[in-house]
């Protein structure tokens, strides 16, 4: 996240950091450019990313990528919002993924 962040406030973009305040403990996030929310939990962090976010994209990442992911795939089918969902499928990497979710939707 602090690569692409970076690159967005270098070309002078809005970048919005919504951060869980155990992230802060032993400085988990690091150096932050643009504005920065700090909330209580990951519930609270996945409501505010929903309220504020136009779009939601995957980047290559762990367990915490895909359980946001999966949470707004979720949330998009109970109608709680109708916003475009993705993944960058950067040199494969969630071929295993995508292709689990062609077989689970069959």
């Amino acid at each position: 996240m602090g690569c692409v962040s970076t690159a967005v406030a270098q070309h002078e973009r809005k970048v919005l950091g919504i951060i869980p305040s155990a992230f802060t403990v032993n400085n988990l996030v690091g150096e932050t450019c643009g504005k920065e929310i700090k909330v209580a939990t990951m519930q609270e962090r996945l409501v505010m990313m929903m309220e504020l976010s136009d779009a939601f994209i995957a980047l290559p990442g762990g367990f915490g990528t895909l359980e946001e992911l999966f949470q707004m795939i979720s949330w998009a089918q109970l109608n709680i919002h109708n916003k475009p969902i993705g993944v960058l499928n950067i040199n494969g990497f969630f071929n295993g993924l995508l292709s689990f979710v062609d077989h689970a939707v069959k």
